[in-house]
Order: structure tokens, then C-alpha cells, then sequence
């Protein structure tokens, strides 16, 4: 099996571990027979989905469960509640505004006993009083809301901001594995929709949970004090409302999981068509692509409607719960010898607080949903933190090395039990040399590239620079030796300037960015621009064309100023003229550098000290262009066949 099938064996196993939408041409047929065939395929997703739950609760595409996977509710949650340990004096704050409100709150039952005692034996003293009270009682309420929700709030938003910064941060530190099991679509969602359900769970769970648990509390206190015996047989309800919540709770956490693997799918299909649109026009994919993004839409539609359906039947449950506690509670009230001695003004009063508690009572039911979602949703944003990081325990930091590579008996798979695709090569690069990597597509030629700044780490073997093994560098050092172009270019939506002096290299002077362009050939296209080496771009350089693409990352490549080079495929965009001007350029920069060069033009890498050509993963021939076409093997085999065309 070859390097490219491997890879796309890899990625449709890891698209179905993610939950992306089945990859099969839908039927196109119009009218009422596409509708029709719409249902079935939504309805198929929706299968695929649901038969993928199981799998679907570890975080996609791992290959192996994460600690998080069996956590608890609390746990999780109790995690998520660390974040709160910097934000105390605030939340503090919003919990004093909580708990005012839910005093207040409390007042106004009671309140009515003085109304109604001050109707049935007025005096001048009450008239004053009651309404005073009244406003009193309000006042306290709005200062109280003002105070949980703004500080509540600005402890839930500076939580979200902490924990996107940090899976953001996390996300720049992980293998090149990770992102090879992982559609980027769902990663973005994760960074965007997940963290703000986790907003709902950190905010607005917390204000209520609070909120209305003190003002119950306050309101069961004004009945216990009003009539105990009637509070008891209203407290007796409790554990049946207990039972119903506790069904709901599990209910909401799998329908919250399913609706976030959704909102991945539609943004993992959006993303693709958006930065895919020219292929997707051209081959006429638009009825394809619009019946995938519709089976993801209506497999999240389902799912949201199943939350709402859910949502909407267990509080109006627990409502009648608690209206049957209060009609019980009248009609026992209504007995002289369970009233007792209870004032009119009492009576009004315990009713009053009785009935107050449906509304926190059905908010504190409704708030389960919330919790459940920024449970469930924060239980992947810790997946992903817990994700282990690039290996990096090396203690080797260097300026700048020699240059000299060697490649000892390497082999490499893409994962465990997959097929080698690198076995045993071994290859050796002095200081200033290059070798050139030639071969069929798939033999293995990038990959063993990816190696050498560790970007997959080899199954066997071992790679040293300068003698030294490359897991004993620090993993930045090591990185900061080499320069990479490769044939798939990456672009910013920046400036041309900020793209050649990217990372690292930002805030290097104008005239070295000039210099590199000029080096590379580029700024015979930067100068026609309208703002020179300020031009916006557009995404991935959308606004340029292949060969101008291509140019930048060579710029970038020469500004970095590297002692080794790789150059994959590097001037494969270039028509022929840009490939000459440009093989000049690379010709008078990899002096005094060691270069590892993968291509497919053959003619570009003749001057190369050494050629190895790889096939199957294999070194079958090393030596330079006239000793290899001497031989007359797989590479003069190449050779004869691009140069006969």
C-alpha cells in the first residue's frame, strides 16, 4: 500500500470517528422525488449518527480514550469550577447580588401579611409604611440583579476567554497526528460553538442554580415559619420532582453531545465548500455539496428539536408536580385544625410564597438542560487540553548547526498496525550537500522529510544533525535550523511583507524583505501590486496566482536564512520561465547549506551532490545523476520517460 493510500485509508477512518457526514454521491433527482430522497438520506445521516454515538462520547477522532471519557458530571464540572479560583472577589461579588435578590424575593410573600393585616385594621403608621416597604422590597431586587447578573457574567465571559485561549494554545503544541485524525471543521467548532456552551454552564447555570436555590430556600423558610406542618406536605413532592430531573439530566447530556457533533458537521462541510469552491464549480458539485450540508442541517435540526421537546415536557411535569403540592396545600389550609391559628394575612401569605416557588422551581428544572450542555461540551474542550503535547525533552539549544544530516535504518507507519511506509533507509548529507529525493507518487519521499523537524516521529531508527540525535534538541532550536517550502503552500489574509516575515521573522526591516523577494523573483509581481509589499492578499494568497504563491513561500524560505533547507516540490507551480529564474535563485542560496530536495521534475535536482530513489518506502538507488543513469534503474527509467515526452 502506498503513502498516499495509507493516509486516505487514515483520514475516512478518522472523518467517521469525527462524525462527518458519509461521503457517498447522493441522488440528484428533481422535484418532488429529490425531496423524497432528501428524507431518506437525512434519516440515513441521522442513522450513521446515531450508530456512531458510542464511539462519538471520546473525542474524534482519538484512537485511545482520554481520562475525561469517564468522568462524571461533577468531576467535570468541578473541573470546569477551577477556573473560577482567579475570579473569586468577583464572583463573590455576584453571589452577595444573588443573594439580595433572593431576600427580596423572599420579602414579597411576607409582605402581603402586612398589606393585607394594614386592609383589615388600617392606621396612618401602615399607610406609610406598606408602600415604603413595597419599593423597599423592589429596590433591593433590582440592586441585587444588577449585581448577579453583570458580575456573574463578566466571571462567565472571562472564563470562556481563558479556556479558548487555552485550547488555542494547547491546539499550536500538538503532533501532527492529532490534526491528521481531526476534520479542522470540527476543531473550529470546538474552539467557537463548544466554549460558548460552556458560557451557559458558567454563567447563566450558575446565576439561576443560586439565585433561585436561595430564594427557594427563602421562600420555605417564610412558609416553615407561617405553618410547618402544611411546608412538610409541600416538601414531600420533592423527591418525585428529584426522579423526573435526574431521567431529564441523562437525556439532555447524550442530545447535547449529538447536537455538538452536528454543529461540527455543518461547519467542517462549510468550511470545505468555502475554501474548496473552485473545484466544487468546475466539476458541478454544487447539488452534492447542498445535499450534504442539508443532511448535517437536519441532523442538527433533529437533535435541537429533540432538546426542545425535551426541554418543554419536563418543566410543564414538574409545574404540575408542584401546582398539585398547592391545591393539596389549599385544600388542607381550608381546615380549621390544620390552619390553626394562621392570620387571613398569614394564610395569604404562606399561599403566596408556595405559589412564587413554581417560577425557581421550573427555572432550576430548566437550567439542568444548560448544565448538561456546558457539561457535556466542556468534557470535549478537555479532551482536547488533555491531548498530549509534541514530545519535546530535549536540552540541546544551538545558533545555528553545521548542517550534517543522517537517517539510520528509518522506518515509519502512520500508526499501529497500519503498513510501514519508510523501512530501513539510511542516508547521509554533509554539511553543504544536497540530496535529492526522487520517486513514484506515495513512495514515501515527504514523509521521510517530515521526520527530519519532527514532525511524525520514526517508528525505528534514528535521525542526528551534527551528530546529535534530533529528540536531544530542544524542539525549537531544531526548528529554527531548517526552512521549509513545500509544494501545498500556506498564506495569511495579510500583507505580502507580513507573509515572507512571518513569525519569527516579523520586524525584520523593509530591505530585507525586499531582498528576499528579489531573490526569490517575486518582486517583479510585488512591484505592480497597489500597495507593494503591504497588498492585502486574501485567504491562502486567493487573490495570487499558483506561481506568485509559490515565489512568497521561497521569499520566506530565503528571508529565514536557515543552515538546512527543505524543498518539497518547491517550484511545482512555476511555469517554465518562473522555474528557471527561480532554480537559479535556489541554486546560489543552498550553497553553504544542506538541502533536502523531494521532486518530480527530474531535470531540477541533476546538480545534486546525491539522489536517492525511494519506491514502496524503499532506498533502492543512491548516487549522483550520471551514476544513476549509468546503471540504467528506476531512475534512468524516470528519466528516459520525462524526457521522451
Amino acid at each position: 500500500m502506498s503513502t498516499e493510500e495509507t493516509r486516505n485509508t487514515q483520514e475516512t477512518n478518522a472523518n467517521q470517528k469525527a462524525g462527518t457526514s458519509p461521503g457517498g454521491q447522493p441522488d440528484r433527482d428533481s422535484g418532488p422525488n429529490q425531496a423524497a430522497s432528501s428524507d431518506q438520506t437525512a434519516t440515513a445521516y441521522q442513522q450513521t449518527n446515531s450508530d456512531q454515538e458510542a464511539s462519538s462520547d471520546q473525542h474524534d477522532g482519538g484512537n485511545k480514550a482520554s481520562p475525561i471519557d469517564n468522568a462524571t458530571n461533577w468531576q467535570i464540572y468541578k473541573r470546569l469550577l477551577v477556573y473560577l479560583k482567579p475570579l473569586k472577589g468577583i464572583f463573590v461579588l455576584s453571589l452577595i447580588g444573588n443573594a439580595i435578590y433572593a431576600a427580596a424575593s423572599a420579602l414579597m410573600p411576607k409582605s402581603l401579611d402586612y398589606v393585607v393585616t394594614a386592609v383589615e385594621n388600617p392606621t396612618d403608621q401602615d399607610r406609610l409604611f406598606v408602600p415604603a416597604l413595597i419599593v423597599g422590597i423592589f429596590a433591593l431586587r433590582g440592586v441585587g440583579t444588577f449585581l448577579g447578573g453583570y458580575y456573574i457574567a463578566k466571571v462567565g465571559r472571562q472564563i470562556v476567554h481563558t479556556l479558548r485561549t487555552e485550547i488555542f494554545n494547547n491546539i499550536l503544541t500538538l503532533p501532527n497526528r492529532f490534526f491528521d485524525e481531526r476534520s479542522s471543521g470540527h476543531l473550529v467548532s470546538k474552539i467557537t460553538f463548544n466554549v460558548e456552551q460552556v458560557t451557559g454552564a458558567a454563567t447563566n447555570a450558575v446565576t439561576i442554580t443560586v439565585r433561585e436555590g436561595l430564594t427557594v430556600i427563602g421562600l420555605l423558610a417564610v412558609m416553615l415559619y407561617e405553618n410547618w406542618k402544611l411546608t412538610l406536605i409541600f416538601i414531600a413532592i420533592g423527591p418525585v420532582i428529584g426522579l423526573v430531573i435526574g431521567a431529564v439530566s441523562r437525556r439532555f447530556r447524550k442530545l447535547s453531545q449529538r447536537i455538538m457533533n452536528s454543529m461540527g458537521d455543518v461547519t467542517h462541510v462549510s468550511s470545505e465548500v468555502v475554501s474548496g469552491y473552485r473545484v466544487v464549480r468546475i466539476f458541478g458539485g454544487e447539488p452534492y455539496e447542498r445535499e450534504r450540508f442539508q443532511q448535517a442541517s437536519r441532523y442538527n435540526l433533529v437533535q435541537s428539536l429533540k432538546m426542545e421537546l425535551t426541554k418543554a415536557l419536563s418543566t410543564p411535569v414538574v409545574q404540575l408536580l408542584v401546582s398539585f403540592s398547592i391545591a393539596i396545600l389549599v385544600w388542607l389550609a381550608l381546615a380549621p385544625e390544620v390552619r390553626g391559628n394562621m392570620t387571613a394575612g398569614g394564610f395569604v401569605a404562606f399561599i403566596a410564597a408556595a405559589t412564587t416557588m413554581a417560577k425557581p422551581i421550573r427555572q432550576l428544572t430548566s437550567v439542568n438542560a444548560t448544565i448538561q450542555s456546558g457539561v457535556t461540551a466542556a468534557k470535549d474542550l478537555f479532551a482536547i487540553i488533555d491531548e498530549q503535547t509534541e514530545v519535546d525533552e530535549g536540552k540541546v539549544i544551538t545558533k545555528r548547526v553545521k548542517g550534517d544530516i543522517e537517517f539510520k535504518d528509518i522506518s515509519f507507519s502512520y500508526g499501529e498496525g497500519l503498513p510501514e511506509v519508510l523501512k530501513n533507509i539510511t542516508l547521509h548529507a554533509k554539511e553543504g550537500e544536497t540530496i535529492a529525493l526522487v520517486g513514484p507518487s506515495g513512495s514515501g519521499k515527504s514523509t521521510l522529510a517530515n521526520l527530519l523537524p519532527r514532525f511524525y516521529e520514526p517508528t525505528n531508527g534514528s535521525i542526528t544533525v551534527d551528530g546529535i540525535d534530533i529528540n536531544d534538541y530542544q524542539l525549537s532550536s531544531l526548528r529554527d535550523q531548517i526552512a521549509l517550502v513545500t509544494q501545498n503552500v500556506t498564506l495569511f489574509n495579510d500583507t505580502i511583507a507580513n507573509n515572507i516575515a512571518y513569525g519569527a521573522l516579523s520586524g525584520t526591516s523593509e530591505e530585507l524583505i525586499i531582498e528576499a523577494a528579489r531573490k526569490a523573483h517575486a518582486l517583479e509581481f510585488i512591484e505592480d501590486m497597489p500597495e507593494g509589499i503591504h497588498t492585502l492578499i486574501g485567504d491562502n494568497g486567493v487573490l495570487l496566482s499558483g506561481g506568485q504563491r509559490q515565489r512568497l513561500a521561497i521569499a520566506r524560505a530565503l528571508l529565514k536564512d536557515a543552515p538546512i533547507l527543505i524543498l518539497d516540490e518547491a517550484t511545482s507551480a512555476l511555469d517554465t520561465h518562473s522555474e528557471r529564474l527561480i532554480q537559479a535563485a535556489l541554486e546560489t542560496v543552498m550553497k553553504g547549506r544542506t538541502t533536502l530536495v523531494i521532486a518530480h521534475r527530474l531535470s531540477t535536482i541533476e546538480g545534486a551532490d546525491t539522489i536517492g530513489v525511494i519506491e514502496n518506502g524503499q532506498l533502492v538507488e543512491l548516487g549522483s545523476h550520471a551514476e544513476l543513469i549509468e546503471r540504467g534503474g528506476l531512475y534512468a527509467q524516470l528519466h528516459n520517460l520525462q524526457f521522451s515526452e
